[in-house]
Formats: structure tokens, C-alpha cells, sequence
């Protein structure tokens, strides 16, 4: 039996990683600590409370709190979603980047070392498990091999360079002080729970309200799309048999243009509107419900910042070492966010009422 903190879990992967470990172990104590800041939503945790999985509501750089979490729940593992993620928030405004992503880190290793192995409390059997991105590697040309774990690192926004940044300091904490560690990068996540301000949601929401679809340059950045829950089973995969002190990429196998999977959207949206008549009376704005194409809302805006062209991760370790496969295939992934976001306005609605803006927002790819 794991007894687990996990960090972010109120937001979109964590959340999604929570729900899926739980069903998983039964047995398992899970302690979520999230600061609830504007991506962390207790209704993302929705049916999930209970005797053996909590909420703490704490900011992660609180060392003095999470070291009594430890200690009071005697918690042997941390799996560490907690982060600022988005990129065209980290280049207009990276003072929050550096001070969730590396001092937010540092802090829990600091907790962890000072908790597991100063005091005592889990000297060989605690498991430091940090989540990072592809972004860390910088951009790819189109014919470039995908990332691997040894990959140099070429961080291009203060996001990326602020998880490589934590990157580091895990890599440090286990050659200098041998707390056990793992990391994992993945690729862009889609799934349910997803923050409204990302690409996939965005456009699903901005189409429901007939709002333009703006794609950053010509739209041919390409990006390896993950379904949630199949990240969620490779970090099962490193947390029970990965090796201590490596790091594994968690990829989708699965690339596609951000212009591509616009429109895959928009069709499916077409046909969604199709085949159910209610939707037109639900949503009158969208083009599907006044017989118009969904894609007419295809808009090309400036290009931002660094904007990297391509990621693409090389799962080759964690499949040959770990035996990591996704099992959710592309079809199959963006067909149940589409209908999961269909069933649930009220979500969306809610964290669009609370902090988000959808008029003049622009389309990001990053997960």
C-alpha cells in the first residue's frame, strides 16, 4: 500500500492521474495538496474526497507545512504535477514560472530529504516523482529524430526554461544527496478536466459560442498529443518499475499540426451537430447549428514569441524497459474530450464565469 502526496492534483492532469490511481489501488491514501490558483478547480476532484484521499489547500513553497504533511500522514511517495504550465502566461508574466516551478520544487525536495532521510522516516523505500514536459528540449525541424532522454536540453520560453530548471534540481537531489527520484516528460496532454485557455478545449468552446478560431502563424507547428489518462499509466509504469535516478519520456506517438487538428475538431463538431438537433438549440451561435462549417471560423493571427515548431518524443526507453504502450488511440481520444465537453457545460461554464476570458484569446499548443 502507497501512501501518496500528490501535487497540482486539482488541476487538469493531476486530477485525471488521481481518478485513475485511485481506481487503480483501492488501498492507496492519496493527500492532494493544490493551491487552488486559477487552473486549480475543486470541481475537477468531483466524487473523489473521501477517507483516503484529501485536500490541503497549500501553496507548495510552504515547506514547514508539507514537512508536517509528511510526517502527520507518514507519506512515503510525492508525485509532483504542481506548475505553471502556460506558455504566453510565462512571456507575460515569468515571475510566477520561476516561483512555482523552482523554488516550488526546491521546496518539496527540501521537505522530502529533510522528512525521508534526515529524520528518518523513509529511508529506502521513498519515491520523488517528478512530472516535466518535451519543452525542455527546445524546438525540432520537421525532419529532426524526436526528443530522447538524452536529448541537450534548449529550453525557448521562461515556461520551459523554468521546468528545466526543476529538472535539474531532482537530478541534483539524488546525485548529492541520494533522495530517490524519478522524472518523466511527456508531451501535450488532451482529456477531460482540460483549462479552457488550451488548444484542444478552445477551440471546442469557441466554436460552441461562434467565436473565431485564431491560430497562431500559418498554423504547421506540430505538437505529439497524449491522452490524460495514458500519461497517467505511464508514470504508474516509472513509480513501480522504473529505475531510481532516470528519466523516462511519456510521448503519444501521435503528431499533428496545430492547423490539422483544428479542423479535426471542426469536422467532428459537424457532425456532432449533425446527428444530434438539440445541440442546435443549445449552442445557436456555433455554424454547425445554422447549417454553415464549423472551420469558417479558421482565423491566422501574428505568431508569438519563440514560438517552438515541433515536439515529438521518442518512447522507445519507456517502452523497451517499462513496456509502455498508449492505449487510447488519437480517434478515439479526441472523440471522447469532444463528447465529454459536450456533457459537461456546466464545468467549462463555471471556470469560464471564474477567471477566463473567451473573447481575444489566442490558440496555444502547449499541454
Amino acid at each position: 500500500m502507497r501512501r501518496m502526496m500528490v501535487t497540482g492534483a486539482a488541476g487538469f492532469i493531476g486530477a485525471n492521474f488521481v481518478r485513475y490511481w485511485l481506481e487503480a489501488y483501492p488501498e492507496d491514501v492519496i493527500v492532494i495538496v493544490d493551491a487552488l490558483t486559477y487552473a486549480g478547480n475543486r470541481a475537477n476532484l468531483e466524487g473523489v474526497l473521501s477517507e483516503r484521499c484529501s485536500l490541503v489547500e497549500c501553496d507548495i513553497n510552504d515547506t514547514d507545512t508539507i514537512k508536517g504533511l509528511l510526517r502527520d500522514q507518514h507519506l512515503t511517495t510525492i508525485v509532483h504535477f504542481a506548475a505553471e504550465s502556460h506558455v504566453d502566461r510565462s512571456i507575460e508574466g515569468p515571475d510566477a514560472f520561476i516561483e512555482a516551478n523552482i523554488l516550488g520544487t526546491h521546496s518539496l525536495l527540501k521537505a522530502a530529504r529533510q522528512v525521508w532521510q534526515i529524520e528518518g522516516l523513509a529511508v529506502d523505500q521513498h519515491r520523488f516523482h517528478h512530472v516535466s514536459t518535451d519543452e525542455v528540449y527546445g524546438s525540432l525541424a520537421s525532419d529532426d529524430p524526436a526528443f530522447t532522454e538524452s536529448t541537450a536540453y534548449a529550453p525557448n520560453s521562461p515556461y520551459s526554461a523554468s521546468k528545466a530548471s526543476s529538472d535539474f534540481l531532482v537530478r541534483a537531489y539524488h546525485h548529492t544527496y541520494d533522495l530517490n527520484v524519478t522524472t518523466s516528460n511527456c508531451s501535450n496532454n488532451y482529456g477531460p478536466y482540460h483549462f479552457p485557455e488550451k488548444l484542444i478545449p478552445l477551440i471546442i468552446i469557441n466554436l460552441l459560442h461562434g467565436k473565431s478560431l485564431p491560430i497562431y502563424g500559418d498554423g504547421k507547428n506540430i505538437r505529439d498529443w497524449l491522452y490524460v489518462e495514458d500519461h497517467a499509466r505511464g508514470i504508474e509504469l516509472v513509480l513501480n518499475k522504473g529505475a531510481v535516478g532516470e528519466t523516462y519520456n511519456v510521448g503519444g506517438v501521435n503528431e499533428w499540426t496545430n492547423i490539422d487538428i483544428v479542423r479535426l475538431i471542426c469536422e467532428l463538431m459537424d457532425e456532432r451537430f449533425a446527428s444530434n438537433q438539440a445541440l442546435a438549440a443549445q449552442y445557436p451561435a456555433c455554424p454547425a447549428a445554422q447549417g454553415q462549417r464549423c472551420d469558417s471560423l479558421i482565423s491566422f493571427v501574428t505568431d508569438r514569441a519563440g514560438h517552438d515548431f515541433r515536439y515529438a518524443i521518442d518512447t522507445a526507453r519507456i517502452r523497451d524497459e517499462l513496456g509502455y504502450e498508449p492505449a487510447v488511440d488519437f480517434e478515439t481520444g479526441i472523440r471522447r474530450t469532444l463528447d465529454w465537453y459536450l456533457s459537461n457545460a456546466e464545468w467549462w461554464k463555471a471556470v469560464l464565469d471564474g477567471s477566463y476570458r473567451l473573447q481575444g484569446e489566442s490558440v496555444s499548443a502547449t499541454a
